[in-house]
Protein backbone atom coordinates (compact mmCIF):
# COMPACT_ATOMS: atom_id res chain seq x y z
CA UNK A 1 0.00 0.00 0.00
CA UNK A 2 1.41 3.36 -1.07
CA UNK A 3 1.77 6.19 1.30
CA UNK A 4 -1.43 8.11 -0.43
CA UNK A 5 -4.25 4.94 0.57
CA UNK A 6 -2.85 4.82 3.79
CA UNK A 7 -3.06 8.55 4.42
CA UNK A 8 -6.83 8.40 2.71
CA UNK A 9 -7.98 5.89 5.09
CA UNK A 10 -6.64 7.10 8.48
CA UNK A 11 -8.00 11.36 7.52
CA UNK A 12 -11.25 9.98 6.65
CA UNK A 13 -11.31 7.89 9.83
CA UNK A 14 -10.50 11.43 11.21
CA UNK A 15 -12.32 13.93 9.56
CA UNK A 16 -15.25 12.54 7.57
CA UNK A 17 -18.07 12.08 10.07
CA UNK A 18 -16.93 15.19 12.72
CA UNK A 19 -15.70 17.56 10.16
CA UNK A 20 -16.90 16.79 7.25
CA UNK A 21 -16.80 20.50 5.47
CA UNK A 22 -12.61 20.19 6.75
CA UNK A 23 -12.95 16.72 4.72
CA UNK A 24 -14.17 18.27 1.69
CA UNK A 25 -11.21 20.80 2.04
CA UNK A 26 -8.70 17.54 2.20
CA UNK A 27 -9.94 15.93 -0.72
CA UNK A 28 -9.95 18.63 -2.87
CA UNK A 29 -6.39 19.60 -1.83
CA UNK A 30 -5.54 16.17 -2.45
CA UNK A 31 -6.53 16.43 -5.79
CA UNK A 32 -4.77 19.45 -6.45
CA UNK A 33 -1.74 17.35 -5.67
CA UNK A 34 -2.63 15.00 -8.28
CA UNK A 35 -2.12 18.01 -10.84
CA UNK A 36 1.64 18.28 -9.67
CA UNK A 37 2.42 14.81 -11.12
CA UNK A 38 4.16 16.70 -14.23
CA UNK A 39 6.24 18.81 -11.63
CA UNK A 40 6.97 15.71 -8.40
CA UNK A 41 7.25 12.48 -10.84
CA UNK A 42 7.69 9.69 -7.97
CA UNK A 43 7.27 12.27 -5.13
CA UNK A 44 3.84 12.35 -6.47
CA UNK A 45 2.22 9.90 -3.55
CA UNK A 46 4.29 11.46 -0.89
CA UNK A 47 2.44 14.84 -1.58
CA UNK A 48 -0.92 13.28 -1.65
CA UNK A 49 -0.20 11.36 1.16
CA UNK A 50 0.69 14.74 3.09
CA UNK A 51 -2.27 16.79 1.87
CA UNK A 52 -4.49 14.10 3.10
CA UNK A 53 -2.98 14.33 6.53
CA UNK A 54 -2.47 18.39 6.58
CA UNK A 55 -5.66 19.08 8.64
CA UNK A 56 -5.57 16.19 10.51
CA UNK A 57 -4.95 18.20 13.95
CA UNK A 58 -8.32 19.57 13.72
CA UNK A 59 -9.58 16.64 14.59
CA UNK A 60 -11.12 16.84 17.75
CA UNK A 61 -9.26 13.89 19.45
CA UNK A 62 -6.26 15.48 18.64
CA UNK A 63 -6.19 19.06 19.89
CA UNK A 64 -3.51 19.32 22.13
CA UNK A 65 -1.71 23.33 21.56
CA UNK A 66 -4.79 24.29 19.39
CA UNK A 67 -2.23 24.67 16.34
CA UNK A 68 -3.40 22.10 13.87
CA UNK A 69 -0.02 21.55 12.41
CA UNK A 70 1.37 20.79 14.82
CA UNK A 71 -0.95 18.42 17.11
CA UNK A 72 -1.64 16.83 13.38
CA UNK A 73 2.57 16.17 13.11
CA UNK A 74 2.71 14.79 16.58
CA UNK A 75 0.01 12.11 16.13
CA UNK A 76 1.46 10.99 12.90
CA UNK A 77 4.38 10.22 14.73
CA UNK A 78 3.61 8.91 17.97
CA UNK A 79 0.44 7.10 17.34
CA UNK A 80 0.68 6.04 13.41
CA UNK A 81 4.15 5.82 13.52
CA UNK A 82 4.26 7.81 9.61
CA UNK A 83 7.23 8.52 7.80
CA UNK A 84 9.00 11.25 9.11
CA UNK A 85 8.80 13.11 5.67
CA UNK A 86 5.12 13.29 6.31
CA UNK A 87 5.60 14.68 9.54
CA UNK A 88 7.74 17.39 8.96
CA UNK A 89 5.33 18.42 5.74
CA UNK A 90 2.24 18.17 8.13
CA UNK A 91 4.02 20.54 10.67
CA UNK A 92 5.14 23.24 8.37
CA UNK A 93 2.49 22.97 5.97
CA UNK A 94 1.61 26.51 4.61
CA UNK A 95 3.98 28.64 6.10
CA UNK A 96 2.92 27.04 9.92
CA UNK A 97 5.66 28.78 11.45
CA UNK A 98 4.42 31.89 11.35
CA UNK A 99 1.15 30.44 13.30
CA UNK A 100 4.08 28.62 15.62
CA UNK A 101 5.67 32.44 16.18
CA UNK A 102 1.61 34.07 16.54
CA UNK A 103 1.27 30.82 19.74
CA UNK A 104 4.54 31.03 21.17
CA UNK A 105 4.97 27.31 19.88
CA UNK A 106 7.91 28.08 17.27
CA UNK A 107 10.54 26.78 19.77
CA UNK A 108 9.09 23.46 20.65
CA UNK A 109 8.02 22.69 17.20
CA UNK A 110 11.80 23.80 16.09
CA UNK A 111 12.56 20.87 18.20
CA UNK A 112 10.07 18.44 17.69
CA UNK A 113 10.76 18.42 13.82
CA UNK A 114 12.76 19.84 10.92
CA UNK A 115 11.98 21.76 7.70
CA UNK A 116 11.23 20.03 4.59
CA UNK A 117 12.31 20.72 1.68
CA UNK A 118 11.51 23.79 -0.07
CA UNK A 119 10.01 22.07 -3.43
CA UNK A 120 7.50 19.28 -1.34
CA UNK A 121 6.95 22.45 1.14
CA UNK A 122 5.71 25.04 -1.72
CA UNK A 123 3.49 22.35 -3.51
CA UNK A 124 1.80 21.14 -0.21
CA UNK A 125 1.25 25.48 0.01
CA UNK A 126 0.46 25.79 -3.43
CA UNK A 127 -2.33 22.58 -2.80
CA UNK A 128 -3.37 24.07 0.06
CA UNK A 129 -3.75 27.53 -0.01
CA UNK A 130 -5.72 27.10 -3.54
CA UNK A 131 -8.38 24.96 -2.32
CA UNK A 132 -11.29 25.84 -0.45
CA UNK A 133 -13.21 25.02 2.62
CA UNK A 134 -15.84 22.62 0.42
CA UNK A 135 -12.94 21.16 -2.29
CA UNK A 136 -13.53 23.72 -4.78
CA UNK A 137 -9.98 25.65 -6.39
CA UNK A 138 -9.06 28.72 -5.82
CA UNK A 139 -6.97 31.75 -6.56
CA UNK A 140 -4.58 31.81 -3.64
CA UNK A 141 -5.82 35.54 -2.89
CA UNK A 142 -8.88 34.64 -2.94
CA UNK A 143 -8.31 32.00 -0.31
CA UNK A 144 -6.53 34.09 2.00
CA UNK A 145 -9.59 36.31 1.77
CA UNK A 146 -11.52 33.53 2.29
CA UNK A 147 -9.66 32.80 6.07
CA UNK A 148 -9.54 36.59 7.07
CA UNK A 149 -13.30 36.61 6.50
CA UNK A 150 -13.96 33.20 8.85
CA UNK A 151 -11.48 34.16 11.64
CA UNK A 152 -11.94 37.86 12.00
CA UNK A 153 -8.66 39.74 12.02
CA UNK A 154 -8.00 39.46 15.29
CA UNK A 155 -7.66 35.93 15.57
CA UNK A 156 -3.74 33.96 15.80
CA UNK A 157 -5.00 32.44 12.60
CA UNK A 158 -5.52 35.69 10.90
CA UNK A 159 -2.75 37.37 12.04
CA UNK A 160 -0.31 34.63 11.36
CA UNK A 161 -1.75 34.23 7.50
CA UNK A 162 -0.91 38.30 7.48
CA UNK A 163 2.06 37.18 8.26
CA UNK A 164 2.64 34.13 6.19
CA UNK A 165 1.31 36.07 3.29
CA UNK A 166 4.70 36.40 1.23
CA UNK A 167 5.97 33.33 1.91
CA UNK A 168 2.28 31.75 0.84
CA UNK A 169 2.10 33.96 -2.37
CA UNK A 170 5.60 33.05 -3.48
CA UNK A 171 4.93 29.37 -2.54
CA UNK A 172 1.54 29.32 -4.93
CA UNK A 173 3.85 31.54 -7.76
CA UNK A 174 6.57 29.17 -7.65
CA UNK A 175 4.49 25.94 -8.44
CA UNK A 176 2.09 27.85 -11.24
CA UNK A 177 5.60 28.43 -12.71
CA UNK A 178 6.63 25.08 -12.61
CA UNK A 179 3.18 23.80 -14.00
CA UNK A 180 3.46 26.03 -16.40
CA UNK A 181 7.17 25.03 -17.39
CA UNK A 182 5.77 21.60 -18.19
CA UNK A 183 2.29 21.98 -20.02
CA UNK A 184 4.70 24.46 -22.54
CA UNK A 185 7.45 21.35 -22.61
CA UNK A 186 4.48 19.04 -23.03
CA UNK A 187 2.98 21.44 -25.95
CA UNK A 188 6.42 21.86 -27.55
Amino acid sequence: MGHSEWAYGLAKDLLETTLPRRWAHTQGVAEQAESLAGVLGAETDTLIAACLLHDIGYAPDLVSTGMHQLDGARYLRDVAKADEQLCRLVAYHSCADNEARQRDLLDVMVKEFEQERTDLARALTYCDMTTGPDGRHLDVLDRLAEIHSRYGPEHVVSRSITDATPCIVSSVRSVEAALADVRQADAG
